[in-house]
């Protein structure tokens, strides 16, 4: 599986690209199975090693068919979306010119394992730890029964991915050079200020 990736559009700052997991963690995870296609929509908890390998923790529904076949699948890739938006040819100011869309995505390929139990109960207990920090009080995993938790662990399946291989497609009128200030300009006036502030972070090559 393969993304098609022009050069002016290609993010290969290892850095850049963790943090947009890090910011963008809810992603499509799609792997290859004896069905064909699975397909599930899931958010991830990253973490690197020291030898900044990435590994990307999830779950999904034991009723869901996808896990029965994660660890053998030969391909699986995690998707995590961006900001993204139309982008008007009246923007320009070279033409003539057409409609397009700018948008961030990055790819993660690699291999599953699954999560034992324990892993799982920690794994949740980090992933609500993060989504509950904004909360006042938030909420917390150790204020369920200990039967109700252990029923709601046997209905799910952690498993961690553990990437081979990140590709990031940041495209961002880095091919229009002379129009991409003015873009960014116009789509923050349109609310899309983290689209806006993504292309400002990264403008079109200076010419040599």
């Amino acid at each position: 599986m393969t993304l098609y990736i022009p050069p002016q559009f290609r993010a290969q700052d290892p850095e850049a690209l963790f943090r947009f997991i890090e910011e963008h963690a809810f992603a499509t995870l799609v792997s290859t199975g004896p069905k064909g296609l699975h397909v599930s929509h899931v958010p991830f908890l990253a973490e690197r090693d020291d030898a900044g390998r990435v590994r990307l923790l999830a779950h999904v529904a034991r009723a869901n068919d996808q896990w029965k076949a994660l660890e053998e699948a030969a391909q699986v890739v995690a998707i995590f979306h961006g900001p993204h938006a139309y982008v008007s040819p009246t923007w320009y100011s070279n033409h003539p010119a057409v409609p397009t869309w700018n948008y961030a995505v990055v790819h993660a390929h690699g291999r599953v394992t699954l999560l034992d139990e324990a892993e799982l109960h920690d794994l949740l207990l980090r992933l609500s730890a993060a989504y509950e920090a904004g909360n006042d009080p938030p909420w917390k995993m150790s204020q369920l029964p200990a039967d109700y938790t252990s029923s709601m662990l046997g209905a799910i399946v952690g498993f961690a991915l553990e990437v081979e291989r990140l590709e990031g497609k940041f495209k961002l009128s880095q091919n229009r050079p002379a129009d991409a200030p003015h873009v960014a300009d116009v789509l923050e006036a349109q609310g899309e200020g983290e689209l806006a502030a993504l292309m400002r972070a990264n403008p079109p090559p200076a010419k040599v």
